[in-house]
């Protein structure tokens, strides 16, 4: 399923990145905060309750999803990865859930669990048996 995006829905706030990278920290905003409303987004109405969903609590209770990317020295690269993981989220929620098959056991697997029960009780049986020898 192929999904589309409006870019309207997406809005980039450039800041100053925290970490390495020397005097160009200080000067530069190479970290990227990137903005998706969820509920008001030009996605398919299964897809948009399935993301909601699936984000819980990262989003804001406006319907926002914040992205921060600052991995990168460059603000484009981190522009890209903001937007990589945009995707990956919605690609994540395009996916439908499998209904479950109700199903019964077997006739053989009840059996089995009986037979399990009666070895298990005997365990017990003969350890409450032992104990009483003993006192």
């Amino acid at each position: 399923m192929k999904i589309k995006l409006n870019a309207a829905d997406i809005q980039f706030n450039f800041i100053r990145s925290r970490g390495p990278g020397g005097q160009n920290v200080n000067k530069v905003a190479t970290a990227v905060l990137l903005r998706f409303n969820v509920r008001h987004a030009s996605l398919p109405e299964a897809v948009r309750e399935r993301l909601i969903m699936i984000l819980g609590k990262k989003l804001s209770s406006s319907g926002d999803l914040l992205i921060k990317a600052n991995r990168f020295r460059n603000q484009e690269r981190n522009r890209q990865d903001a937007l990589e993981r945009l995707h990956e989220w919605i690609h994540r929620a395009s996916i439908p859930v499998k209904k479950r098959k109700a199903t019964k056991p077997t006739f053989a697997s009840k059996q089995k669990h009986l037979q399990h029960k009666k070895i298990h009780g005997k365990i017990k049986l003969m350890r409450s048996r032992k104990l009483l020898r003993e006192e």
